[in-house]
């Protein structure tokens, strides 16, 4: 076995779970918080990539600097698909919160599909060329063949986003406020916690998530259009059940499992079937595991 190509697989590997382990946050927190699964996320994502687009465009024209320019297009990505996020959930979400969720669910795809077409109608439905941001690290000359300057500093920034998210759920008010809310809603509003507060932040940090993602992994492919959140939205939503619906732990690792198993079935099998690891996977281990990798079966009284 080629050693060499192995490590550059587990490499890319880790790089697709990073970026899904961004992006399935903002699922597994939506639901853990209102049992609401948002489709609409992956357009999150898109939109954080088309406001970096735009801004570095702009910020390339004037002669401002590759690695200022990423960190201001990042700033303004992650406003951006905030603001779309909690506005979304004020508008389509919030006033279906005590129906049936069925209606939440056909409105978040109807929210999906709405802000494919407003990006389309806006920009155009060819692939856009993305600057390459991501200075070169004179370190990685050594092993310059398996680990690019963008994988490690997708790696970094996942890194630091999940310590801080961490941080955030366990030794924040508001942390604590989230996981009250995601334990009991009533019991929480009884107690005097501000449920919508909780709900707009959860929305604010995940969309936040999907932008930071979308501006690194556009800058290292090249290339966006408006349709690149639908797929990459999808696996997403793969890797958060995987992991265990609901499981912030479980996104995480949900996520870096499928990104291993995509880089190594495209790696030894045929990436013509790349998309299709994906769902084989995740209906192998819902079989054995039908509550995910760290999900937990609720028993439930007739």
């Amino acid at each position: 076995m080629d050693v060499g190509y192995f490590f550059k697989l587990l490499l890319s590997g880790l790089t697709r779970g990073s970026i899904y382990a961004l992006i399935a946050l903002g699922y597994t927190m939506v639901y853990g918080i209102i049992k609401l699964i948002n489709f609409a996320h992956g357009e999150l994502y898109m939109i954080g990539a088309f406001t970096g687009l735009i801004v570095a465009s702009v910020l390339n024209y004037a002669g401002v600097d590759p690695v200022l320019t990423l960190v201001i297009a990042t700033i303004f990505a992650i406003i951006f698909s905030s603001a779309f996020g909690v506005t979304i959930e004020k508008i389509a979400y919030k006033p279906l919160r005590n129906t049936q969720r069925l209606s939440a669910l056909i409105s978040a795809i109807g929210v999906s599909m709405f802000l494919q077409n407003f990006v389309l109608l806006f920009q155009t439905s060819d692939f856009l060329s993305f600057p390459n941001l991501i200075p070169e690290f004179k370190f990685l000359a050594p092993v310059e063949n398996y680990l690019s300057s963008p994988q490690i500093l997708i790696y970094i920034c996942t890194a630091i986003f999940l310590i801080g998210f961490t941080v955030l759920v366990k030794f924040t008010k508001i942390g604590k406020a989230m996981r009250a809310t995601a334990q009991d809603s009533k019991m929480s509003l009884l107690l005097g916690i501000n449920i919508n507060k909780v709900i707009s932040v959860t929305f604010l940090t995940g969309s936040a998530a999907a932008a930071i993602g979308g501006v690194l992994i556009s800058s290292q492919v090249g290339q966006i259009n408006f349709y690149i959140g639908f797929i990459v939205g999808i696996k997403a939503f793969v890797a958060a059940v995987l992991g265990g619906i609901g499981s912030i732990g479980g996104a995480v690792l949900g996520a870096f499992v499928l990104g291993l198993v995509e880089s190594f079935g495209t790696g030894y099998i045929s990436s013509d079937y790349e998309d299709l690891f994906a769902f084989l996977f995740l209906i192998l281990i819902l079989t054995f595991k039908p509550s995910g990798l760290l999900g937990k079966s609720l028993k439930q009284k007739v």
